[in-house]
């Protein structure tokens, strides 16, 4: 009882103060509880904790309405159950519902501001399609002119390879036809030797028959005188 002394002249002498000025004070929820090392205020106090510490209870004592929690530094001790609350601190709440009327109060030019953005995002998207829907197009027409040469390079293709065959065979029959000229200009020369020959020969016959002819004409003549 006596650990309490302090805490309760602190809390005489403010009710006293304000009874004293006659000004009208409103008690904040800024208060202070113990953390206990047991389950009675027999046990030393680890610390004093704020209002609004959140703490996670690990069980109750209904006979000692104590409670065992532990704190977000991890210190385990023991509270008064009646002291602890399940929802935060009424200041705390008040601290989040301004933050929450400053958000809310926020939410136009915040609005605004998201809608801006998006509207310039559309319009990048917007801009962006049109390009893809652009270079579709360009890429189309770029595959049909692909197509388009392609079939071309078959039908050369096929052209090339037709005209190898006709070249071939034209060379083959120019080659034949050498060969059959060849042939005939030997047979003509052949020809040619024999009729010369033939020629010569004859020539060579008459040479010699021809006097014997005129011979006898004269011996006839001779003998008729």
């Amino acid at each position: 009882m006596g650990r309490f002394t302090p805490l309760l002249f602190i809390l005489s002498a403010t009710l006293f103060a304000a009874a004293v000025t006659a000004e009208t004070r409103y008690v904040t929820d800024q208060l202070e509880i113990t953390l206990r090392a047991g389950e009675s205020t027999r046990y030393k106090i680890l610390r004093m904790l704020p209002s609004g510490t959140p703490l996670e209870v690990l069980g109750v004592n209904q006979k000692t309405d104590y409670a065992r929690v532990r704190t977000p530094d991890g210190t385990l001790g023991y509270v008064l159950v009646s002291q602890i609350q399940t929802e935060p601190s009424a200041r705390n709440r008040i601290t989040e519902m301004e933050a929450r009327l400053a958000e809310l109060q926020q939410k136009p030019e915040a609005l605004a501001a998201q809608l801006a953005a998006i509207q310039s995002e559309h319009a990048t998207l917007t801009e962006t399609a049109q390009k893809l829907q652009h270079d579709k197009q360009q890429l189309e027409q770029e595959l049909a002119t692909i197509r388009h040469a392609s079939t071309n390079v078959l039908e050369i293709t096929n052209d090339r390879d037709r005209l190898r065959i006709q070249v071939s065979e034209l060379t083959r029959e120019r080659a034949n036809l050498i060969q059959e000229n060849r042939d005939l200009g030997n047979q003509t020369n052949q020809q040619w030797f024999m009729i010369g020959a033939g020629v010569l020969g004859g020539g060579v016959i008459i040479g010699l028959i021809l006097p014997h002819l005129r011979f006898r004409r004269r011996r006839s003549s001779w003998g008729s005188l």
